[in-house]
């Protein structure tokens, strides 16, 4: 730069040897320099806060790793993972959960005009749903689903035999269908096949949010879950605990345990709460992964690359 400076004054001194317009074509040089270091430096438009809700029996602290892949790959980003329904908590009834939720994300939706960006988790994905359909003034633009049983459970699990360990799947209905049964998470969202008309009657979470029973609110949580902007729906055939797996993309099993794809479902096919809505508005991204399993979606670093991280805008 001092370099530049005296050459400069060289040129200022030969001033009245040159024409005008050769004047300003040597004055160019000397001032680009000095114009570019006044210059504000270019904005860079922040990111969407993050807000991650936890699956059955975890807690905050479960999601160090997809904190460490956020902040590398998108600095600054304001993360916030609801530290609520920890652990065994997390067995309280769903619709009690989403009002602690609903009570815990009302301050940071205020705080972001632009908007925010849901991950979450296994059980937390039906938490998020049903927090989409009751809030009227959401402001969530992409809510990232994440091996989620989004159609309901339907399968042996560790988690079933520990809490339920003389019932099968086949006859665990006795239980989640009774009122008793429905004041466990798990038996909210219990969906079986084989009794369908049970399920539709008794259930009192997943038949709700799906709109496959009538209900005063059905139209005003259709209304609202689509004020969503993107739909992000990731699962994978290992994930050994999601029964079927295809629930976290809005499959199920019919009576004879075939599993029909979303666009088979009569939820879809009804547009019951907006499913069919978002596909046709292109706002549903499918992301299936195989070689993962349940409890590792959210320390995977390729899963986060491929399914995660380009969404969150």
């Amino acid at each position: 730069m001092h370099f530049r400076i005296k050459s400069c004054e060289r040129m200022l001194g030969l001033r009245g040897h040159r024409p005008p317009w050769a004047w300003v074509l040597l004055l160019v040089p000397c001032l680009l320099p000095l114009l570019l270091s006044a210059a504000p430096a270019p904005h860079r438009a922040s990111y969407k806060p993050v807000i991650v809700v936890h699956g059955l029996f975890d807690s905050s602290s479960t999601f160090r790793h997809l904190l460490e892949f956020i902040n590398e790959t998108h600095p600054g980003t304001v993360v916030t993972v609801i530290d609520l329904f920890d652990g065994r908590q997390s067995l309280r009834p769903l619709w009690e959960q989403v009002q602690g939720f609903r009570e815990a994300v009302d301050p940071i939706m205020a705080k972001a005009p632009e908007g925010v960006n849901l991950i979450c988790y296994s059980q937390g994905g039906l938490v998020c749903r049903a927090l989409l359909s009751v809030m009227d003034e959401h402001n969530v633009d992409t809510f990232i689903s994440l091996s989620s049983p989004q159609m309901g459970q339907y399968g042996d699990t560790d988690y079933l035999k520990w809490l339920f360990p003389t019932s099968m799947r086949s006859n665990l209905y006795r239980i989640c269908y009774s009122p008793w049964g429905q004041e466990f998470s798990i038996c909210n969202y219990w969906h079986d096949p084989h009794h369908d008309d049970l399920y539709l009657n008794a259930s009192s979470f997943l038949a709700l949010i799906n709109g496959e029973r009538d209900h005063p609110n059905a139209t005003a949580w259709r209304k609202n879950f689509l004020r969503l902007g993107r739909l992000v729906l990731i699962g994978g055939p290992d994930d050994g605990v999601i029964t079927p797996w295809q629930s976290s993309f809005f499959g199920f099993y019919d009576a004879n345990e075939t599993v029909l794809e979303m666009e088979e479902q009569p939820v879809y096919l009804r547009d019951s709460f907006g499913l069919k809505t978002l596909l046709a508005r292109g706002a549903i991204v499918r992301c299936p992964m195989a070689g993962i399993s349940h409890t590792v979606w959210h320390s995977n670093r390729t899963l986060y690359d491929t399914c995660i991280e380009p969404w969150l805008s």
